[in-house]
């Protein structure tokens, strides 16, 4: 489709917007609500109408059940994609596409989202928090979402002063954002720059995240029981669980074209080991992808942006000044890499 195609899609986009009030609210301690809230496909997971293939939701993830939010912004049986813009006072020309975590089974729109939201405007960047639809083994579909909220931001860049996008994650988020970082399939949907924070990268049984693995590809025995199948069909399930679990070990997927990348973990995270990040990390350096990262000795797993102004607890509270100087301190360096 032509650039003009490709406008009047996004200028459609543009007038399906969401105001949900259980959205919109947020937990004591932070103000901050949306700039606007937008419905990546209006007519649903189940209708592409409309869409150019490429923008289209592709598959359902098949969940029936009712979204519901917890009080600390957990969302579950996420169905409707969608992504919440903060605008920034001050904008300075960069951009954040944000996927919390949740161990691809909740969305935890607080503490990886709103607050991280909270902290990028502050700091003049603009900020789309993905709410992307949770694959309950549809290993498609959470990439699917990354990928349209970027092609829907590039479409808006100049309309809104932003000369980089980056895409930034959380634990299973993490991976999501590592996938939108070596899986992107055109310049559109390629990130300007990418930051892992305690990031699920392995599907090596040996240090991966075991939620995060079934939740996106289904548990082993999906593909390894041998009940009610013929040889060759086992024989393929088999292989395809191989060759998912091979491309979803996402520093296998790293090349001298990957975009620069931040990574944050700690030594004592026992939900996603830091073995994690160091992988990703040698795999950057293999291939002279530019890369900085910080491994604090404690803090565990789940601190976010989770501080003592929006819970009254910061689980990484020794280091957090450091982590957020170090963070930004690095993307206001990006300027000159965006061409790289």
């Amino acid at each position: 489709m032509n650039t003009t195609g490709h406008k009047i899609i996004i200028a459609a986009l543009a007038a399906a917007v969401l105001v949900s009030g259980q959205d919109a609210c947020a937990q004591p301690g932070c103000d901050l609500k949306p700039s606007k809230t937008v419905l990546l496909y209006p007519e649903g997971q189940d209708s592409g109408k409309g869409l150019p293939e490429a923008w289209g939701p592709g598959e359902s993830n098949g969940i029936t059940e009712k979204e519901f939010i917890e009080d600390n912004g957990n969302i579950s049986n996420i169905t409707e994609a969608r992504f919440d813009l903060y605008f920034p006072e001050k904008p300075n020309g960069q951009m954040v596409i944000v996927c919390p975590g949740g161990g691809y089974g909740i969305v935890s729109s607080y503490n990886e989202g709103l607050y991280v939201a909270d902290r990028m405007t502050k700091h003049g960047v603009t900020v789309a928090v993905v709410k992307y639809r949770l694959p309950n083994g549809h290993w498609t579909v959470p990439l699917t979402d990354v990928q349209n909220t970027f092609r829907y931001c590039r479409a808006h860049a100049s309309e809104w002063g932003i000369r980089q996008i980056g895409v930034m994650g959380f634990s299973a988020g993490g991976h999501l954002a590592a996938s939108a970082t070596t899986l992107y399939t055109d310049a559109v949907t390629r990130p300007d720059f990418s930051i892992l924070i305690y990031p699920v990268i392995s599907f090596d049984w040996s240090i991966t995240h075991g939620g995060t693995r079934m939740s996106l590809i289904g548990p082993d025995s999906k593909w390894l029981g041998r009940e009610g199948k013929s040889f060759e069909q086992w024989n393929e399930d088999r292989a395809s669980l191989e060759c998912l679990a091979e491309k979803y070990t996402l520093q296998n997927n790293i090349t001298p074209d990957t975009p620069p990348v931040f990574l944050a973990h700690c030594t004592d995270d026992t939900v996603v080991p830091v073995q994690n990040s160091i992988l990703f990390y040698l795999g950057l350096r293999e291939n002279n992808v530019p890369a900085e990262m910080h491994i604090f000795p404690y803090g565990g797993h789940g601190w976010g942006f989770s501080t003592v102004e929006y819970t009254g607890y910061d689980g990484l509270g020794y280091a957090r000044s450091e982590f957020e100087a170090s963070l930004f301190r690095w993307m206001d360096s990006l300027s000159g890499l965006s061409d790289k």
